[in-house]
This record gives C-alpha cells, structure tokens and sequence, in this order.
C-alpha cells in the first residue's frame, strides 16, 4: 500500500460523496425527504426542520469500490455491515419521515437489528482469521491482549452496537458526528497500513474521502443530514474497521467523543429516575448542554472535533 493508494481510495470516497449529493440532495427534496426537528430540542433547533435528510445512503455508496477486491479478506464482511447498518438507518428514516414526526423504529428494535448485523459480521471474519491473530482486542507494538473466543463475540457485539448508537446519538449538530469522525478513521487507516491489512485499510480511506465529501453539504448551516442512515453506517464502519484491526479496545479512546455522548444519555436518564426529576446536564446528549449552556452550535462543533483529534492522536502515541 504506497501514496497513490492511500491518496486513490480516499479521492473515490470523495467524488462518490460529493458528486453523489449533487444528484441527491435535489431528489430528497423532490420526495420531501425532510427532517423533523426533536420536540425537545433546543429552539433553534427548530429552524433545521424541512431540511433533507437520509443523505447517510452517501456514505453505503462510497463503500463500492470495495465490490473490486471483493476477494480480499475482510472486504466484503465491511462492505455488507456498513450497507446493513445503513439499511436499518434507512427504515428508521423513513418511518420518522411518514410519521412526520423525528421518530420512527424504537430503541430496542434498533439495538435488536444492530446485535443481529454485528453477529452475522463477527461471525463473517471469524471464518477469515486464518489471516490475522484470532480473538485479538487490542495491541500495541508487541503487546498483544486477547480473550477467550465467546469473550470476543460479546465484547464485539458491544462494540458494534454501541459504536452505532453512541454515533446516532452525536448526530445532532451540523458537521459535528461527521467531522468528529476523520481522526479516528485517520488513525485505523495508519494502523491498517502498518500491519499490512488491506481491507480495513481501503475501508477508512473511503470513509475519510466520505466524510469530507458530506461535510460540503453537511456543514454549518447543513443543507443535507444524514439521518439514521448515515450515522449507524458510519457507526458500523468505525467498529468494524476497529474489530478486523483487533484494535476493538482502542475505539474507547479514539471514539472517545461519541462515548462521552452516549455517556451523557445514560447518566442523564438515571440520575433523572434516581432523583425523582432532577438533572446532571442541561440537556443530553451532551453537545446539546453546552448549546444551551450560550455556545454557539458552530463553536460547539469545532471543539467536539477537536476533542476528537486529541484523543485519536493520543490513541495513535498508545499503539505504534
């Protein structure tokens, strides 16, 4: 994998994306595809509603040429759980849409069909791992930590579905679940190159031409969301990457933004119950407390993909 590789598959990420969105963005709004801001959103939130949305299926296409190494070990496990993941988003999206309200399957339902795709992938490169140490969650030079095999397939399915959601859950501002990706696929792209490992490798780049190619569109002031369908893609991509690397541990650390915001949630709700009503945030997830906290959504953004950098930096200093 030398230079012309790297800079080809994250180029063809980019062109799928961004000359994608020229042909989408006016299709969405001809099928008033638009999205539903949260009721309980902060008010300017509300101006978002009527936006298109479902612009996620971007990031499923930008996977395609995958379909070329279909042989390559790992490839077509990442290509069918980023289109699956997608493909979930995708229901989700659209039931919101019909409902005409920002809510369409439910939480357990999602987090039942994204255990399901996360299985169905495990097992895919476990029948592959004559290519790569089995049962690996994390190494770091010649540090290599793994666990028994049913240890492996949990801990995965953890790390796909609450890499999937912990994404979703971020997707809140423009820019910010997309650009607070880059550094992490950044990261996994440099450590599917040192292994060698081809698929994992070509996946990240993709993703990183992807995302740079959504935030022409999705940037302050967004003139396309992803939706479901994009951030259980993206959220499906990141993990699966993670996991065929065996580097699943290190998603804690590099992805640490969306563990913060997912984090936020789940506090947020218990000490709610705890309490009989009272918070720990002023909203969650937690890019919604600073906002309501007086930062403007574009300086909430930036740090959150700052953020992202530091940790993904930090988590590159930890593994080479």
């Amino acid at each position: 994998m030398d230079v012309t590789f790297v800079i080809t598959r994250v180029l063809e990420g980019f062109a799928i994306v961004a000359f994608g969105g020229l042909a989408l963005l006016p299709l969405l709004r001809r099928m008033q595809f638009k999205q539903h801001a949260y009721e309980d959103a902060p008010e300017t939130h509300q101006k978002k509603t009527g936006t298109p949305t479902m612009g996620g299926v971007l990031f499923a296409l930008a996977m395609l040429p995958m379909l070329a190494s279909w042989s390559v070990p790992f490839e077509a496990a990442l290509f069918t759980l980023v289109v699956l993941c997608a493909s979930i988003g995708f229901v989700d999206d659209l039931m919101g849409i019909k409902l005409g309200r920002n809510k369409g399957l439910s939480a357990r339902t999602k987090f039942l069909a994204t255990a399901l795709v996360a299985i169905v992938f495990l097992r895919a490169i476990t029948d592959s791992y004559a290519y790569f140490p089995r049962d690996v969650i994390f190494h770091a030079g010649a540090f290599v930590l793994t666990v028994p095999h049913w240890l492996w397939v949990l801990l995965g399915i953890i790390a796909v579905t609450g890499t999937i959601h912990a994404v979703n859950l971020t997707d809140g501002l423009d820019g910010l679940a997309t650009g607070t990706m880059l550094p992490p696929l950044i990261v996994l792209a440099a450590i599917g190159m040192a292994l060698p490992m081809v698929a994992p490798t070509e996946a990240a780049l993709l993703g990183i031409g992807a995302c740079l190619g959504f935030l022409l569109y999705n940037r302050h002031p967004a003139k396309m969301f992803m939706g479901d369908t994009g951030s259980l893609a993206l959220g499906g991509l990141l993990s699966g990457i993670a996991i065929v690397e065996g580097e699943m541990l290190l998603l804690i650390l590099i992805g640490g933004v969306f563990v913060a915001e997912a984090l936020s949630v789940i506090l947020q709700v218990w000490y709610f119950k705890a309490t009989g009503g009272k918070r720990i945030f002023r909203m969650s997830p937690l890019h919604h407390h600073f906002e309501l906290g007086g930062l403007p959504e574009t300086v909430v953004t930036f740090r959150f993909w700052a953020a992202s950098l530091v940790l993904s930096l930090l988590g590159w200093v930890l593994v080479r």
